[in-house]
């Protein structure tokens, strides 16, 4: 294995220094803020354009006065030093531009729950959230960056809790049934459909509930 194909740890990524970039779990990242829309778009012309120079791609967020960048090398499923090197060129090109890090506000955010049978309850979600299996055995994942990790934590047994919180999905009306349709496929419940098409609630087979939501039925 080429050193360009090993995973690296958090601490060696730690030991290359990058003042600008932070380990999150199995991705790279960095903020930019930028006194301007304009100045931000032109970050991501200037690291899209030596990405493509060398086929390796970072996922970029672009918001007003605000770029957040993702280095990961997704055929090892971790970072590399790919991604070392393509995130110190990120960081020249920022400064060059006059954009300005915020490693302080970078977060990001994973959702456990504790279950005594992880492949009981992982079909259910997965098709629930519209997820795909991990490298990780234990979790999954959202395939266009935009949810949250779902990690299953193992406990004991136990009988349901009382519902504490339970997550919503929104999603386009003409989707909404069919995702529901696969959630019970996938040994889900239908708890209620009282409200269908504003809300669907379905359960996993050990109680832990979802609703599956649309505009539609609000107005």
């Amino acid at each position: 294995m080429t050193d360009d194909k090993q995973i690296l740890t958090a601490r060696e990524v730690e030991a290359e220094g990058l003042a600008e970039w932070r380990m999150l779990f199995s991705t790279l990242h960095a903020r930019y803020r930028t006194r301007d829309f304009a100045t931000a778009l032109r970050l991501v012309d200037l690291a899209g354009a030596d990405a493509e120079e060398r086929n390796h791609h970072p996922d970029l967020d672009l918001t007003w006065g605000r770029l957040d960048v993702r280095l990961s090398s997704h055929d090892v499923g971790g970072v590399t030093q790919r991604d070392v090197r393509l995130a110190r060129r990120i960081s020249e090109l920022a400064a060059e531009v006059g954009a300005t890090a915020d490693t302080a506000s970078l977060q990001v955010l994973e959702l456990a729950i504790d279950t005594a049978d992880r492949e009981a309850i992982k079909p259910f979600w997965r098709a629930v959230l519209a997820l795909k299996d991990s490298s990780q055995d234990d979790e999954l994942v959202d395939p266009h960056g935009e949810l949250p990790t779902l990690w299953f934590q193992d406990t004991s047994a136990h009988e349901e809790p009382r519902q504490r919180f339970h997550v919503d999905i929104r999603v386009p009306p003409e989707e909404a049934f069919a995702r529901v349709e696969a959630a019970l496929a996938a040994g889900g419940s239908l708890v209620s459909d009282e409200r269908a098409p504003t809300f669907w609630v379905l359960a996993d087979p050990e109680g832990n509930k979802a609703c599956v939501t649309t505009w539609q039925g609000r107005d």
